[in-house]
């Protein structure tokens, strides 16, 4: 009887503890699907996919077969494949570009300069992501010939001293590849990386198969379908495509947590081993507090973060088809947070979110200004409408391309939502409206004056 007893009440005890990591997984499903939900709202974005690694666990939330554009994501693959080669010694860390680039030339302070591998790697090769200092490839260019085009200009810093993010350093690794290997960068990332890792769903620039979720831009508060043409020379630092399956399995492979061919495992142990402190930089990955690991990834119509922890076996990645980067972000690390067992730090509203609101509002304005400036004969308030105006314009215009480092029509035409264009329009056409309008009534008010003389 009391052995009836004991049994029933083990049976019960081993219930319950059974039925806690239930409650908790439930628990954190709904924690996460109402973040996805408020990041939808938040951003407009139509599709988000998410993927959860947890001890050999990966969920999936979303549709886990569309195929997104992963952004600066890619920079690791392109780190990766470079650490592949520097482990064959076909590569030295130390070595200067010239020597896998030949006729590459740099230069800081007008003094020709060397620019190492390293520097390349670790984003600290004087390069910037100035658009007008450094340019991105045309629609035409291969890398070699971008490559071309970028040598001899003047650096910011010089190289080894500063951290500077810039495409410009992994575009010219790509080409380093091609040059090392001998292969079209594209063959040789799929050849000697993707197919080996089993990440099938992971493609080198546009896809030539698969369901692509298609890339958006935001505005007037709404998402609008925006694709783009991938330039080969920008690939290496920014064009993979991936879905959610392969990377719940790119963070299962950094994190060890499964097996890789032997060729792998040095150049994955070595990149993770220059990760020591927080900020540290190195071959498309950086350290963050806790031990956590990640990168984000933007472009004008997709955006993208991935997180994990090695020790903890943990990893989240968050892929949107809208350039909404710091809300994808800050989605990345809320479901991060839940999945570590914390509170969710919350959405972050995106700069470009932000813009939207404001020169959607714009533009309403505009409109109901320019039907006001057809209608309103007092030249007084006419005159300072105009000259207010005016100055407005004037002011986005010159302090764009100052604040985004990029030409004024890259900004207006690529990145910002369309609200912003439809808005300096608006306004554009009260300036316009209102300047006709003041020389009308003028000659109205001569007209008048000289009819009672």
């Amino acid at each position: 009887m009391r052995f009836r007893n004991h049994s029933a009440l083990l049976l019960t005890i081993i219930s319950m503890i059974s039925a806690l990591p239930q409650g908790a997984y439930a628990s954190n499903t709904d924690e996460i699907d109402n973040l996805i939900r408020q990041y939808k709202h938040d951003t407009k974005c139509e599709n988000v996919s998410v993927v959860v690694y947890d001890n050999t666990e990966t969920s999936c939330y979303g549709d886990s077969e569309d195929l997104y554009q992963i952004g600066s994501m890619t920079k690791a693959f392109t780190g990766l494949a470079v650490q592949m080669l520097i482990g064959e010694g076909l590569v030295d860390e130390d070595g200067v570009i010239s020597d896998y680039i030949p006729g590459y030339e740099a230069y800081y302070d007008s003094e020709k300069v060397d620019i190492t591998v390293r520097n390349l790697l670790e984003q600290k090769s004087g390069y910037t992501n100035s658009e007008k200092d450094y340019p991105s490839a045309t629609d035409t260019m291969t890398l070699s010939d971008w490559a071309a085009d970028i040598s001899g200009r003047e650096l910011c810093s010089r190289p080894g001293t500063e951290y500077a993010y810039s495409n410009v350093n992994y575009n010219l690794l790509g080409l380093i590849i091609e040059n090392v290997s001998g292969m079209p960068y594209r063959e040789y990332m799929e050849k000697e990386l993707l197919i080996p890792l089993g990440l099938d769903d992971t493609h080198v620039g546009m896809p030539s198969d698969g369901r692509i979720a298609q890339g958006s831009r935001i505005g007037f508060r709404h998402a609008f379908d925006y694709p783009m043409t991938v330039r080969e020379a920008s690939v290496p630092a920014g064009y993979f495509y991936s879905s959610v399956v392969d990377m719940g399995r790119w963070i299962e492979i950094w994190t060890g947590n499964t097996d890789v061919p032997e060729g792998l495992k040095e150049p994955l142990a070595k990149v993770k081993g220059y990760l020591n402190k927080d900020g540290d930089y190195y071959c498309g990955w950086e350290l963050f507090e806790d031990g956590v690991i990640g990168h984000s990834g933007g472009t004008p119509n997709y955006s993208s973060r991935i997180v994990f922890d090695e020790k903890r076996k943990i990893g989240v990645c968050v892929l949107a088809n809208l350039n909404v980067a710091a809300t994808t972000d800050s989605l990345c690390n809320s479901i991060y947070d839940v999945v570590s067992g914390k509170d969710p730090s919350g959405l972050n509203v995106d700069i470009w979110t932000i813009f939207d609101k404001i020169f959607t509002g714009v533009t309403i304005a505009g409109i109901l200004l320019f039907v006001m400036s057809l209608m309103v004969r007092n030249r007084t308030v006419l005159t300072v409408l105009d000259v207010v105006l005016a100055v407005l314009l004037m002011s986005v215009l010159i302090l764009f391309p100052i604040i985004f480092g990029a030409g004024l029509k890259e900004i207006l035409l690529t990145w910002a939502p369309w609200s912003v264009t439809g808005g300096l329009v608006a306004i554009g056409g009260v300036v316009t409206a209102a300047t006709i309008r003041i020389s009308t009534v003028k000659k109205y008010a001569d007209h008048n004056k000289a009819g009672k003389r």
